[in-house]
């Protein structure tokens, strides 16, 4: 079972210290969720899909999950096949 990357929509508001805080997610289908929680946000590599830039660990809908910010000014997820 093979990972990919899937590019999102993601809504983020921008501390006066410079920091990216995503907000929202909206996946291709148009559906919006939440993130109700940042636990965490290093420079790393999606070692399952690929790329490198900010890993936000979010908790969405109560789980956590991985959102990535790369260089190229993208954000994805990764998510099975």
């Amino acid at each position: 079972m093979s990972k990919t990357k899937i590019y999102v929509k993601v809504a983020a508001e921008f501390t006066p210290e410079g920091q990216i805080k995503p907000m929202w997610i909206t996946w291709e289908d148009g559906r919006k969720f939440e993130i109700q929680r940042i636990t965490d946000c290093r420079r790393a590599a999606s070692l399952k899909a690929g790329g490198v830039g900010l890993r936000y660990t979010c908790i969405i809908s109560g789980s956590p999950h991985y959102l990535f910010y790369e260089e190229n000014y993208k954000w994805f997820v990764e998510a099975k096949n």
